[in-house]
């Protein structure tokens, strides 16, 4: 394979556009079959970046499952979704595989829209037991065919949902099939003869015929023998397989199987299928990165990767330029942690997502990765701070998301001074709508008790982290996009802002431009082309979403000829609270001309970050157009904008 990412050669997964196609071939092709998928997955990733470790490690089991059963009848949620690039390729869409996160392309999870073969969009972990035991339960209750099957990995097995979902599991019946994908050997001992062995065995029709007659045999005995025989019978597969904790939610636990031998894999599968007993998890073994040797070699097993030579591995690299946010926080905590013993971290899985990796490598002590266990991260750091800590809890935006209720009741509710730093706030490019940190300030800004940052730049970045240290009255939260800073000089020394006061960055007399976040920039450059108009323009860097600097905004609004609000969120945020209070304080009645910029009222699709904003009109271009259309001077806004 050359060097530019050329297609492999692939004559078998050529003949397969669906998965029925994949049915007409014979059991003794589908190993090469998965070898020409894996060569597919990585050229393909190659070219557009993207999740390519989990893919890799689910080839043979996806090949498996999309012969064994029928899709899209049976519907197959993917957890996550972020390994789903083989299943993709498999079902119809290898056309489009190297359109792969960008814009108009394919999604880099599943999706509804997408494919019949998509029967529930995933990109948050831990929902795909609740969603295939919905589909599971539908189809028995309208007498249809079509099982439901959950491909879950090991790490989301860390949050509560998945159990919530397996604890109401037997109403499903046999429908359900749960298979665990077991990547990271944390459950089990490695595969070997006997475990495989063992593994089709008890899912065999034999031994499940022979299972159900023993059990009727069973009821007959008096009850303390026949308690004695259903528990020997589970502690038995339990003792040789591990499976005790799933048999007492009510699974037949089956496993573990070698996820990457089709000849194990393929049989255990017929035979869960065909199975006439009530739900059934089987534990399936797999390697991450499996079959790429720089994959396989990398410590992370190539997770996430930027477009990579395919010979060498080696990932292309973006130009240098200012530290990431990310990793400005994390340098920033890590000096707060230095000065103040207080001072701790918590992570739901995301260690080098959050920079807290950075952290726990100073303190190990102080550093805690929960799980993908969003709720429990909240609560844990509310008894932290209870308790006289000043815990700094990092989840990315869309993640706090899934703990909403904690921030109310555990936190904003008893005023714990719980410090939240939320990465990925803002449109994230090609990770894409379920990623996006659209709505933190709209959630988080209509608490009480709730204190809301926003940083303009990595400057004010370190100068809110201090400010979060510092702030022991109560709940406080710093919002800060993905990727890099804008190159301002750093300080050497921390700021302790003053709670809910903003600051000028640029006076004018005609336009006031209030700015949250990092539209900060885009602001600017509005001011200079409207200065260039004969427009004089202010800008306000206020940032305080909540409380707000009551005395700067009605002084800009009330000298003013038209102000415009803009920010990185949804609607309900800044521009709603603006407004609010413009209406308290009687400002509206006086002809104010008020303007506000925010996310349009969609889930946007993936693109490059820069064209996300264009579209969404929250550029340099839109102020001035909004600016110059609220003074009534459309001709030439219209000019503007070409």
């Amino acid at each position: 394979m050359s060097l530019m990412n050329d297609r492999p050669e692939t004559p078998l997964l050529d003949q397969v556009v669906w998965p029925s196609d994949l049915r007409a071939l014979k059991p003794d092709q589908l190993r090469q079959l998965a070898d020409e998928l894996r060569q597919e997955v990585i050229s393909a990733v190659g070219v557009t970046g993207g999740h390519l470790g989990s893919g890799l490690g689910v080839v043979e089991l996806t090949t498996a499952i999309h012969y064994v059963f029928d899709t899209p009848q049976d519907k197959l949620v993917w957890d996550v979704g972020h390994q789903c690039y083989p299943h993709k390729i498999l079902t119809g869409r290898r056309d489009r595989i190297r359109t792969l996160r960008m814009g108009g392309g394919l999604s880099g999870f599943t999706k509804r829209a997408e494919s019949d073969y998509d029967p529930f969009g995933a990109a948050h972990s831990s929902t795909s037991i609740s969603a295939a035991l919905g589909f599971a339960v539908a189809n028995k209750m309208q007498d249809r065919p079509g099982k439901g099957i959950a491909v879950i990995g090991d790490g989301a097995m860390s949050a509560g949902m998945a159990y919530e979902a397996m604890n109401n599991a037997r109403a499903a019946g046999n429908r359900l099939i749960v298979i665990l994908n077991d990547n990271d050997m944390s459950i089990a001992p490695p595969v070997g003869g006997l475990s495989a062995y063992l593994a089709r065995l008890v899912s065999s029709r034999e031994f499940l015929g022979l299972r159900d007659i023993a059990k009727r045999l069973a009821r007959k005995l008096p009850r303390p023998l026949h308690n004695a025989a259903r528990k020997t019978d589970e502690f038995a597969r339990g003792m040789a397989m591990g499976g005790t904790l799933f048999e007492e939610l009510g699974f037949y636990y089956v496993g573990p199987v070698d996820g990457h031998n089709l000849d194990q894999l393929i049989p255990v599968l017929e035979n869960v299928r065909d199975a006439a007993e009530g739900p059934c998890l089987v534990h399936v073994v797999t390697q991450k990165g499996k079959g790429y040797g720089p994959a396989e070699a990398a410590a992370d097993k190539y997770h996430g990767v930027q477009k990579f030579d395919i010979v060498t591995g080696t990932q292309a690299k973006a130009p240098p330029g200012p530290p990431s946010y990310t990793n400005v926080f994390a340098q920033a905590l890590i000096a707060e942690a230095q000065r103040d013993p207080k001072v701790c971290a918590i992570t739901a899985a995301m260690p080098s997502g959050t920079g807290l990796d950075k952290f726990e490598l100073a303190f190990p002590d102080r550093s805690f990765d929960v799980g993908i266990a969003e709720q429990h991260a909240v609560t844990f750091a509310a008894g932290l701070a209870a308790e006289g800590m000043r815990p700094f809890c990092a989840i990315y935006s869309t993640f706090l998301q899934r703990a909403y209720d904690q921030v109310v009741h555990d936190v904003a509710i008893q005023n714990l001074p719980v410090r939240f730093a939320i990465d990925r706030a803002g449109l994230v490019g090609a990770d894409g709508s379920t990623h996006a940190g659209s709505f933190d300030v709209t959630y988080l800004a209509t608490l009480p008790n709730m204190v809301v940052m926003a940083a303009a730049d990595e400057a004010e970045l370190v100068h809110m982290v201090h400010t979060c240290a510092m702030h022991d009255s109560g709940p406080i939260a710093l919002r800060y996009p993905r990727g890099n800073g804008t190159g301002v000089a750093m300080p050497e020394i921390p700021e302790r802002l003053e709670i809910g006061k903003g600051r000028l960055v640029r006076e004018g007399r005609q336009v006031a431009i209030l700015s949250l976040g990092t539209r900060l920039e885009e602001a600017l450059k509005a001011a200079e082309a409207l200065e260039a108009k004969g427009l004089s323009t202010t800008v306000a860097d206020l940032r305080f979403a909540k409380p707000l600097d009551e005395a700067l905004i009605r002084k800009l609004l009330t000298s003013h000829e038209v102000a415009v609000t803009i920010e990185e969120g949804a609607i309900g945020g800044l521009g709603a609270h603006v407004l609010t209070l413009a209406s308290d304080l009687g400002l509206i009645d006086n002809g104010l001309k008020l303007r506000t910029m925010r996310l349009p009222d969609i889930f946007q699709d993936q693109d490059k970050p820069e064209k996300q904003y264009a579209d969404a009109r929250l550029d340099a271009d839109a102020i001035v157009d909004t600016v110059l259309t609220a003074l009534r001077h459309n001709s030439v806004g219209t000019e503007a904008r070409a």
